[in-house]
């Protein structure tokens, strides 16, 4: 039997009904352009391991560079926001996306000149900037502002559409400038799975199992199986990116390629060192009594930074914006 310790999940894509919203979204206001020159705006957010930078990378790949008598088009642009973004250093952070060689040199406005000339040059259809969220810190609120008129003019002059992504505060971001809010309708939401009620759980355990189908003799250890599925949840907190990790992590440490039996013992050693290093047997939920299973969002806990996105709304009064955008508002 071949080893597994080269085998990852991390190329494994599961069509979700989540997964397939979210790219629906990006391809309507992508082709809401293409065919009648609308540029619109969309904001997707989720918490950290819900899968966003997945869902960019699988519609971008659609849509790859191509050299064209020597010009590189680039249909669909993808741009990770700098921490702590200024003019510069997101203009940059543009052109270096671009592949530009010159990308750290000269001022912000000749920065931003020459990405509305690549823009055009290389036939750019679409930007995604990911991590948006990078945007809104209330320490720097007055720069939050200015970089976001910034892209916000850029948008408007190259008239592309935009899909902004990042944790749930991004609402927030977008909220401080309600001219480029203006571009944007609802945000979309790319929801962690949840284990409530029977079609939670149904969706859930089909994940897991195809996941696990993808696997060389895959499907022996059931990890779909109710009580193996409602343990996943609450190690995991419903996010795809960590049932990844714990997935990999046991693959990797088999000497097999196919796992079965009593998978447990596994799947909790993969919590501790993909998930919660520290975790006391009575909290690893491949451990603890299926009576004690919570989700661990507690101080320290994995999960304990938890961006509750029903703490933003983008209904906000003018009043609101106007606060937020002099500081004085907070993130409620």
């Amino acid at each position: 039997m071949r080893s597994a310790r080269n085998l990852t999940l991390r190329r494994t894509v599961v069509m979700y009904p989540q997964f397939c919203a979210s790219i629906r979204e990006i391809a309507h206001i992508h082709s809401r352009w293409k065919e009648h020159g609308i540029a619109k705006g969309l904001l997707l957010y989720g918490q950290s391991g819900s899968g966003k930078t997945t869902v960019l990378d699988y519609y971008a790949k659609h849509f790859p560079r191509r050299a064209t008598l020597g010009v590189v088009k680039i249909p669909v642009l993808r741009v990770v926001t700098p921490e702590s973004p200024t003019v510069k250093s997101l203009a940059e952070a543009i052109l270096t996306a671009m592949g530009d060689p010159a990308a750290s040199r000269d001022s912000a406005p000749t920065k931003t000149t020459r990405i509305k000339h690549l823009f055009k040059k290389c036939a750019v259809e679409l930007v995604m900037l990911d991590e948006f969220h990078h945007f809104y810190e209330r320490r720097r609120v007055a720069e939050g502002k200015k970089v976001s008129d910034w892209l916000k003019n850029l948008l408007s002059e190259c008239e592309i559409p935009i899909v902004l992504c990042g944790l749930p505060r991004s609402i927030a971001a977008l909220n401080a400038n309600s001219q480029l809010r203006r571009r944007f309708s609802s945000p979309h939401h790319l929801k962690e799975f949840s284990f409530t009620t029977e079609e939670d759980q149904l969706e859930f355990r089909a994940v897991l199992s195809a996941l696990e189908e993808s696997l060389p003799g895959g499907g022996r250890a059931d990890i779909a199986h109710p009580e193996k599925a409602r343990r996943f949840y609450f190690a995991t907190a419903g996010l795809i990116d960590y049932v990844v990790k714990i997935l990999d992590r046991v693959v990797s440490d088999s000497d097999l390629l196919s796992w079965s039996g009593n998978t447990l013992p596994a799947l909790a050693t993969a919590f501790r060192k993909e998930v919660w290093a520290d975790v006391p047997d009575a909290l690893n939920p491949f451990m603890a009594p299926a009576k004690s299973l919570r989700l661990l969002t507690q101080v320290r806990e994995p999960f304990d930074g938890w961006d509750d996105p029903t703490q933003y709304t983008l209904s906000r009064s003018a009043a609101a914006l106007v606060g937020l955008s002099q500081g004085q508002g907070d993130d409620a």
